[in-house]
């Protein structure tokens, strides 16, 4: 679901104006009883004006809220991964530069994307580590040749929409932002230290094909192993 205008007042100066603003609304509508006609309706559109400046403000803030959240691009413009998005559907494939892990899953993501972005699925590389440089991350991207466009998720929103804790990990999500599948992209780690040498189960791959062809996903969770998204509790 979008939220078009989600208004957040923020501080105790800002929830005082509001209501010393609400106060003096109704100390006016009182007063206009007492007026004559003519006044009393100029009086009525004065008051249907500020009613919808507070409101323009409320929606202002909201937006500005909004955008300060999003995860930004390597040019530091925010983002949203999933606004106006014509894809049928969309994957975030959280990395980490530093996750040895992380870095060696870089030829499964290569074989995801070859696989379904023609398909019609969007992929969006996520890196959720807020103390990443820029430059650190083109040169990630051209070391490991990651496919799909690259978002700093600096702010947790992504991480927070698809309730990942560690890199590697996946969300695959459907137009209208539901989230549908979240977790290992496979089985190949078992533990840390413990890996097999081909994976048994392509969790991610299975969710996408249920996706594309109007299934339910068996399992829509599913835990992995990893290293630790930093200043995810």
């Amino acid at each position: 679901m979008r939220v078009l205008c989600f208004m957040e007042y923020r501080g105790h100066l800002k929830s005082v104006r509001l209501l010393r603003g609400a106060r003096h609304f109704i100390d006016l509508l009182t007063f206009r009883e007492n007026m004559p006609k003519g006044l009393a309706d100029t009086s009525y559109l004065l008051l249907l004006i500020w009613v919808g400046i507070v409101a323009l403000d409320g929606c202002t803030d909201g937006k500005r809220s909004n955008s300060q959240s999003l995860p930004l691009d390597l040019a530091d413009r925010p983002v949203d991964p999933l606004q106006a998005s014509e894809a049928l559907a969309t994957v975030l494939l959280f990395v980490d530069t530093d996750c040895p892990i992380s870095n060696r899953y870089a030829p499964a993501v290569r074989r995801l994307y070859e696989r379904f972005a023609a398909r019609g699925v969007a992929f969006w590389l996520v890196y959720p580590d807020p103390d990443e440089a820029v430059v650190a991350i083109r040169q990630h991207v051209r070391e490991y040749d990651y496919p799909g466009r690259v978002l700093r998720d600096t702010r947790h929103a992504l991480v927070a929409l698809s309730g990942v804790r560690i890199t590697p990990a996946a969300a695959l999500i459907e137009p209208g932002g539901q989230v549908v599948y979240s977790g290992r992209i496979d089985d190949r780690y078992v533990d840390f230290g413990k890996q097999r040498a081909l994976p048994v189960r392509r969790d991610l791959q299975e969710a996408l094909e249920a996706v594309l062809a109007g299934k339910p996903i068996e399992e829509p969770r599913v835990p992995g192993v990893g290293c630790f998204i930093p200043d995810v509790p």
